[in-house]
């Protein structure tokens, strides 16, 4: 886990950034611009953002794995509800190292049904565009949750919880340097309802029992 509130330097191991949602400036040790009135919360594990699904969002000058040719990315997060449809972290490269191809981009989503949502995973870039989406296998909101996508290069993967949604093959290139938004997508659409407490960023594939868990 990061350190104590106030510190903005991420926690890494061996590769591993870790961003602890626990302020509202410096997310990551990166310049972070805020959108709207995100706020902060208590979690289980100490201060968390939250976002109320309508301006709210944290624009970070950072694009963590930016460079790796595979990757985990995990984030603990609480959905709300809300609107059906939610993209609530956004990896983007910026500017695009290719002009003439589709925006770049690494994402997790959300698609709301009622008081039950799924997990949309989305990877975009150079020779690939995959969604891991499974409305079949459904959360309840208002609970805290741990959610994964993992690539090895060749397999896209994603986990609720520690547990398989599904997979895909996908030729992944690495992607370029660029920056997060967290709470929306970059384009200012399809906001977040609810709190996020942590983010953490391998250059490689874990598997789910190495996957970071926040302590209390």
């Amino acid at each position: 886990m990061a350190g104590r509130t106030g510190e903005a330097k991420p926690a890494k191991r061996r590769g591993q950034t870790l961003w602890t949602f626990d302020r509202l400036v410096d997310i990551g040790g990166a310049p972070t611009q805020v959108e709207g009135a995100p706020k902060l919360v208590d979690s289980p594990w100490g201060q968390a953002v939250q976002f109320d699904g309508v301006g709210d969002r944290l624009l970070i000058d950072r694009h963590p794995l930016a460079g790796a040719a595979a990757f985990t990315f995990e984030a603990v997060f609480r959905p709300d509800g809300g609107a059906q449809a939610q993209r609530w972290f956004h990896l983007a490269e910026d500017p695009p190292l290719d002009p003439s191809a589709p925006a770049t981009r690494l994402m997790f989503e959300i698609r709301v049904f009622g008081d039950q949502w799924c997990l949309d995973a989305f990877a975009n870039g150079p020779g690939y565009k995959q969604t891991l989406i499974f409305p079949d296998k459904l959360f309840p909101v208002g609970r805290w949750h741990h959610v994964a996508q993992t690539c090895d290069g060749a397999t896209y993967r994603s986990y609720v919880d520690g547990q398989l949604q599904g997979e895909a093959a996908i030729a992944f290139k690495p992607q370029g340097p660029g920056r997060a938004s967290v709470g929306a997508r970059m384009n200012r659409v399809d906001y977040f309802k609810g709190a996020i407490r942590e983010a953490r960023f391998t250059p490689r594939a874990l598997a789910p029992d190495a996957f970071h868990r926040p302590r209390r």
